[in-house]
């Protein structure tokens, strides 16, 4: 919701002679509502669970770490090159606060990407002993040195 709102304070500057900061802002905001909308539907309906072949854990991690480090940076170059009217620093602010929420989701995706990693070498190494132990019991399966 913050990025759309810092979406739409920056839609409403009407002159800006450097634009650039204010066309790099306006693509990052844009950019991280759209993909964190799509995760966000894809998440609430549950169709990652259709597509167990993509580390969604991972996926929502390199999400808000991007958006975390680019709504940094583009917050920071259009405080700079801003020219103080009520939009631009509404855009401003907004920026930042997308910055934090996204900063904590970013902590928040680690550690649980970090449970997810040890919960998978957990379940390999269980699957692996679970094998190991299902050939010996197996008497189809001769042994060769006998």
């Amino acid at each position: 919701i913050l990025a759309l709102i810092a979406f739409i304070c920056i839609e409403t500057i009407m002159k800006c002679s450097p634009c650039e900061g204010l066309y790099f802002f306006e693509f990052v905001s844009c950019s991280a509502f759209v993909v964190t909308g799509v995760l966000l539907i894809m998440f609430g309906l549950n169709l990652h669970m259709r597509i167990p072949q993509i580390n969604w854990n991972l996926t929502d991690l390199v999400n808000t770490g991007l958006s975390t480090f680019f709504f940094f940076i583009a917050s920071i170059v259009l405080a700079a090159l801003n020219h103080r009217t009520g939009a631009e620093i509404s855009a401003v602010i907004f920026g930042f606060l997308a910055t934090a929420a996204y900063g904590v989701n970013t902590f928040l995706a680690v550690q649980k990407w970090r449970v997810s990693v040890r919960q998978q070498s957990t379940n390999d190494y269980i699957r692996a002993r679970t094998e190991s132990r299902d050939v010996d019991s197996r008497p189809e399966i001769q042994r060769l040195d006998t």
